[in-house]
């Protein structure tokens, strides 16, 4: 009852803001200060310049720009299709379901560190040799971001009305068209959000990236890592806000394709 009165209210809604910023802003703004600064010797930055940001987009970083975006959307894509596969079959099925389920959640719950070994240790010798080839990190991430393409696509069919699907059923419609044209629009603002989710982790992902990653096939976030370990902070700081507008600018679009989608 204390939370209603005009006190707590405010006590309780200052006390969100200042977590929030402290948690959230507060770092986000350093980060942006450290990317626009030459140095920092005292409580602000001095020496604002741009010229971090032209370093961060040229020579190798921007390479680690292209790569991110090519092993993030051919991960995204690959793991939209097989979880939304998964997603289909495992809704008819009765006994297992519930087992399987699991198996397919299981990624998620394995510390990406323990994900890099594994393929490490699976595709290190013939017959299949993925070791030191670009398609051991693309391995990689699909295997992290499955279970999260798969949660997304068996969250919508949850919601599903399923009398739309059993009176197209009825009509004469045959499991394949009814897939076409009921279940798949239905689930299209779906299929969006989790392949913005997916591409948002496959972008900010490092353990098991920085376990298999090959000479000349480095991510952002692995870049990243690499130039603060060698003190270049504000360098670093740049890429990192490069990092963010990319993943924050994906998910934006995909956010907007969804609604234009529903209001359809």
């Amino acid at each position: 009852m204390l939370v209603w009165s005009r006190h707590w209210r405010c006590v309780v809604l200052g006390g969100f803001a200042l977590g929030l910023g402290l948690v959230f802003i507060a770092p986000l703004a350093v980060i942006a200060l450290a990317s626009v600064s030459r140095q920092w010797n005292d409580v602000l930055p001095s020496g604002l310049t741009v010229g971090n940001y032209a370093a961060a987009l040229g020579g190798a970083p921007g390479e680690q720009v292209r790569v991110s975006l090519i092993t993030g959307v051919a991960a995204s894509g690959i793991a939209l299709l097989f979880g939304s596969w998964a997603a289909l079959g495992l809704r008819r099925l009765g006994h297992g379901r519930a087992a399987l389920q699991v198996l397919f959640y299981l990624p998620s719950a394995v510390p990406s560190v323990s994900v890099g070994l594994g393929l490490l240790v699976a595709f290190s010798r013939p017959p299949l040799l993925l070791n030191g080839t670009p398609m051991i990190v693309l391995a990689a991430h699909l295997v992290l971001v499955s279970a999260f393409a798969f949660a997304s696509v068996t969250a919508g069919l949850a919601r599903l009305p399923p009398d739309l699907e059993q009176m197209a059923q009825s009509l004469g419609g045959r499991p394949g068209y009814v897939l076409r044209r009921i279940t798949l629009p239905l689930l299209a603002p779906y299929l969006v959000t989790a392949f913005s989710l997916s591409f948002a982790l496959s972008m900010g992902e490092l353990g098991a990236t920085v376990m298999v990653y090959p000479p000349g096939w480095s991510t952002l976030p692995v870049g990243i890592f690499a130039l603060t370990d060698r003190g270049e902070v504000f360098e670093g700081a740049a890429l990192t806000i490069v990092l963010a507008v990319i993943t924050l600018a994906m998910s934006l679009l995909a956010s907007r394709a969804a609604s234009m989608r529903e209001r359809r």
